[in-house]
């Protein structure tokens, strides 16, 4: 049975934190993600930040604060979030503020110290407690970024000045990739997707609490289900939450996450997620229940068998004419039909070859050319794979999206 909820909370229920693993910070499980509430996308002179623009970039970091969230995470990609920050962060407690920007991977330490210096007088900091290699995507990149005379011994400077407390990496790339990253030893921390619509970086998760690495979850409203406009089915299914508070729980009842970016737009934002802590000591048992019943919903729309095994023997996209991304096909149609997340995987699908390495792969456009037979040997459903393929493109295929940002997540 689930259980009743707490009494009604009041404005200022506190949010718990959590060991940020080697870090040995005193992380809070939702932190304050830095790319909605900036004005623009593009790096802005002060004078073309408009003024209600920036007060309410600021009113939403006190709210953030006000909760207990106390981690600030942004990005150079991030257009002017870091200026915007910079105007209010250097007004507040530094010591009481965990702070988080990103860089991407560079050629060498020389390109990423003439960045870091611009992310740092855009923030009018004197250090970041946290630095993110922002994109380790590819298998590629990850090597990039390890060579001995990459960036790396520059960011050791870094750390040695004191102007870099804690290093880690963001990432959208492959499991085996993220884990390869991961057991390099070269990280602290890591920003990953897992969520309940996407359960197969599990291992990068188990990876990074084997090494005790902090884990940092992605995005998990907008790529997690876009569960911040949910369907009447998602709303029914997990009752007595909304679907982002049972996706909120269901990440947190799992030891070895210890934050989830929350992207707020307006300080509003905060609270629905803020409301669920009502449920947080339940939180294994209500979660659990849920999602068992989205299991349920899932078996009843697509079969045991399909929802057990459809990922099985699924080559990798590079290994598959046209770089159809077979899987990411599948995943969408699966989760999206089954539980009407429609307009998610519609938005998802549609970035299929337009994301570069941010989001692998092309769509099954030309999935009925292609002679399957080779490429799904070891799958179980060799012979339904394809149209399906047919049958996911017809459905989730409009217009290409573009992404906001061409370092975003």
């Amino acid at each position: 049975m689930i259980p009743d909820p707490l009494p009604a909370a009041k404005d200022t229920i506190p949010v718990p934190r959590r060991r940020f693993g080697r870090t040995e910070l005193a992380m809070p499980v939702f932190s304050c993600g830095g790319m909605r509430y900036q004005q623009s996308w593009d790096d802005l002179k002060p004078d073309e930040i408009k003024r209600e623009q920036q007060d309410n970039l600021e009113a939403c970091i006190h709210r953030a604060l006000a909760l207990g969230i106390n981690h600030i995470e942004t990005a150079r990609g991030y257009g002017s979030s870091e200026w915007q920050l910079g105007r209010i962060l250097p007004s507040l407690p530094r010591e009481e503020l965990i702070v988080q920007t990103k860089i991407g991977p560079k050629e060498n330490g020389e390109e990423l110290l003439r960045v870091f210096n611009t992310s740092m007088k855009n923030l009018q900091l004197d250090y970041v407690d946290l630095l993110g290699i922002h994109g380790i995507n590819t298998a590629e990149l990850l090597d990039q970024v390890l060579r001995p005379d990459g960036m790396l011994p520059a960011v050791r400077q870094l750390q040695r000045d004191g102007r870099v407390r804690h290093v880690g990496f963001s990432t959208h790339a492959r499991t085996e990739v993220i884990v390869r990253a991961i057991e390099s030893d070269e990280f602290d921390y890591v920003n990953l997707h897992w969520y309940y619509v996407n359960p197969f970086t599990w291992p990068a998760v188990e990876a990074a609490q084997n090494r005790d690495l902090g884990v940092f979850i992605i995005s998990p409203n907008d790529k997690g289900g876009k569960l911040y406009e949910p369907s009447e089915r998602m709303k029914r299914l997990c009752e007595p939450l909304t679907p982002m508070q049972f996706n909120d729980l269901f990440c947190l009842s799992r030891d070895a996450v210890h934050t989830l970016s929350l992207g707020a737009a307006r300080p509003s934002d905060f609270d629905e997620h803020v409301q669920g802590l009502r449920y947080w000591a339940d939180r294994e048992s209500i979660s659990r229940q849920i999602a068992d019943r989205l299991q349920e919903a899932l078996v009843e729309y697509h079969g045991a068998d399909w929802v057990a095994h459809w990922p099985d023997g699924v080559p990798d996209c590079d290994e598959v004419p046209g770089e159809i991304n077979v899987h990411e096909i599948l995943r969408l149609w699966t989760y999206g039909t089954a539980l009407d997340l429609i307009p998610w995987a519609k938005m998802r699908y549609n970035l299929l070859g337009q994301g570069g390495h941010w989001f692998r792969g092309k769509n099954a456009a030309d999935a009925s050319t292609i002679d399957w037979d080779p490429v799904l040997t070891a799958s179980p459903f060799r012979d339904i794979i394809p149209k399906r393929l047919q049958e996911a493109h017809q459905l989730l295929v409009d217009a290409p999206v573009k992404r906001a940002s061409e370092s975003g997540s």
